[in-house]
């Protein structure tokens, strides 16, 4: 199964906006640990927001 070129692009430009990464180190990241920085992100997004 391959993976939605669109959903890759939204997940590297969530990534770059938030952490700042170059496109190549968000790109070698493996599936499920990008998933995880995600879901970080959006951890530390709306705990600042409710703050």
């Amino acid at each position: 199964m391959t993976y939605a070129a669109d959903r890759l692009w939204e997940e590297v430009a969530y990534v770059a906006y938030y952490l700042h990464w170059p496109f190549e180190s968000i790109l070698d990241l493996e599936h499920p640990v990008r998933q995880n920085v995600i879901a970080e992100i959006g951890r530390i997004h709306h705990k600042l927001a409710d703050d």
